[in-house]
């Protein structure tokens, strides 16, 4: 007898080999896939919150160091140089009304008035804002966590720190203590979206915009917030980001013609290194508000600086100025000429812009009469949005009595400027719009017609028209007379057919069976 085969040597079949270990990695894979992720790998709601609250405090503390620290050395300087001696029962509390001072700044610029000695200054310093909304939006792009509880908790914890600077600095006693924490609500949740919206795995504007009309057609039924909207609201920001660079430029050109005006302030108040300072920080506080002033210069209805001033292409009314370097750079009496009228062709021209921009991101074979209505009303509403909360956010009390009025008009500039952009942009697509239906194209075919009319003669005309304009017979019958003929007519003649003429044959608009093919109906001309 043999002995039976070894393990080693039995006879496989070609699927006895795979059969077995191909059913392990299938049960090894189904239980992976079954197993739930591990809680671990989901990040706390807590620690969203911690983020969002470390993200706002730092953004806080460090844009009103920058506004406290100059105030504070500025003070230490001068009471060296006035050889004050160090220790004086007062110096504390002359140090503490310095850093008042530099945070009743830091809240002005966020919209809280401040208040000193009866007088109430509104006029928001816009640099100090966007110092603030750039540092927010710097801390939360960096360490905060793209959540919706991160931006919650940084909005609140920036609103509660705004609230207790206000209380601490005693600079906006009374109701305008209340306007601290919606001040921080606003400035501290506008600048946590952007900088957290501008993280890496945070939605794209696009996907955002998707998710809104989304939200909105379920919730209305309605699509409010279509495509061509969206399309509309980015080339109204284009027009927006024109004017802002329109507006710096003009500045700029300001600034170098008042350069000796600027000289002479400076040299009079002989501020020395550390009042350079501070008035270089004051200057630059205030320069998006010359910005904003230059476009509403631009736009037409101009800007004042104090009761009884008028800064606008068409004239100048000037009057006593505060000795700050920078209002050296105002447009003077030289700057209203037959020139500078034609300044708000310049806004008509950045919605000429913006118009081309998006018209070029538009299928011309697709768009519809209500799209272009969309397009138009993204691109008019996102200025006038913009110019209204930015030029009501730049003018305000300045001090007191006649500088109690400071800035443009904001509504008027709003208007103005939504009006001039929109025409801009209207001119581009309403004519890019009647080009591609080709309406340009069939009135010049009509024109040329028209001027080839006088060459055909009154009969053909009466017949390409039709039988209701060939005159009626003379008896009231109603019917055309008809040449007499002596003699009978032929047999077979149609009475209802039309004379034969050699020049009918030729026209190209008439068929076989004597018909118009241009939409006119010929009637049968009978006895």
């Amino acid at each position: 007898m043999s002995a039976p085969p070894r393990p080693g040597s039995a006879t496989r079949t070609p699927g006895a080999r795979t059969s077995r270990p191909a059913s392990r990695p299938t049960a090894r894979r189904s239980r992976l896939v079954e197993e739930p992720t591990p809680a671990e790998h989901e990040p706390p709601t807590v620690s969203h919150i911690v983020a969002g609250v470390l993200a706002a405090g730092q953004a806080l503390v460090l844009s009103l160091a920058v506004v406290v620290l100059p105030a504070v050395v500025a003070y230490l300087v001068g009471t060296a140089a006035m050889s004050t001696a160090a220790g004086t029962p007062g110096d504390g509390a002359e140090v503490r009304s310095a850093v008042d001072v530099a945070m009743g700044i830091w809240l002005l610029g966020h919209g809280v008035p401040l208040t000193a000695d009866t007088v109430t200054v509104s006029l928001a310093p816009l640099g100090v804002a966007c110092l603030a909304l750039f540092v927010t939006y710097v801390s939360a792009k960096r360490f905060a966590t793209t959540s919706v509880p991160a931006w919650a908790a940084g909005t609140v914890t920036y609103a509660l720190c705004t609230t207790a600077v206000a209380a601490i600095a005693g600079s906006a006693p009374g109701w305008t203590l209340a306007t601290a924490p919606l001040a921080g609500l606003f400035m501290g949740g506008l600048g946590m979206a952007l900088g957290i919206l501008a993280r890496p795995d945070a939605p794209a504007a696009t996907e955002l915009g998707e998710r809104a009309e989304v939200l909105a057609r379920r919730a209305t039924g309605v699509d409010l917030v279509p495509a061509t909207l969206r399309l509309g609201l980015r080339g109204g920001t284009l027009a927006v980001a024109l004017l802002l660079g329109g507006g710096a430029l003009l500045v700029a050109a300001w600034a170098l013609a008042g350069r000796a005006t600027s000289s002479d302030i400076i040299t009079a108040l002989e501020p020395g290194w550390t009042g350079g300072i501070v008035f270089a920080v004051a200057q630059l506080a205030l320069l998006p508000n010359l910005v904003l002033w230059a476009i509403a210069w631009l736009a037409g209805p101009g800007f004042a600086i104090g009761e009884g001033t008028s800064f606008t292409p068409f004239g100048t009314i000037s009057g006593p100025l505060p000795a700050i370097p920078l209002l050296g750079a105002l447009p003077g009496e030289d700057w209203a000429n037959p020139i500078s009228a034609w300044a708000p062709v310049l806004v008509v021209a950045c919605g000429v812009v913006a118009g081309l921009f998006v018209w070029r991101r538009l299928e011309p074979s697709l768009v519809r009469w209500s799209d272009v209505g969309w397009v138009l009303g993204g691109m008019v509403l996102t200025p006038a949005v913009v110019m209204l909360l930015g030029q009501w956010m730049a003018a305000g009390a300045g001090g007191p009595g006649r500088l109690a009025d400071v800035g443009a008009n904001a509504l008027l500039t709003a208007g103005l400027v939504a009006a001039e952009v929109g025409g801009g942009a209207a001119a581009v697509l309403l004519g890019a719009k009647l080009d591609a239906v080709g309406l340009p194209a069939r009135l010049r075919d009509r024109v040329e017609e028209a001027g080839r009319e006088p060459e055909s003669s009154v009969v053909d005309l009466l017949h390409d028209e039709g039988a209701d304009d060939v005159p009626e017979r003379s008896d009231g019958s109603g019917e055309p007379d008809r040449p007499e003929h002596d003699g009978p007519e032929p047999d077979g003649a149609d009475e209802s057919a039309v004379p034969d003429r050699s020049e009918q044959s030729d026209r190209p608009d008439e068929g076989a069976g004597g018909a118009s093919t241009d939409g006119w109906a010929r009637g049968p001309l009978s006895t």
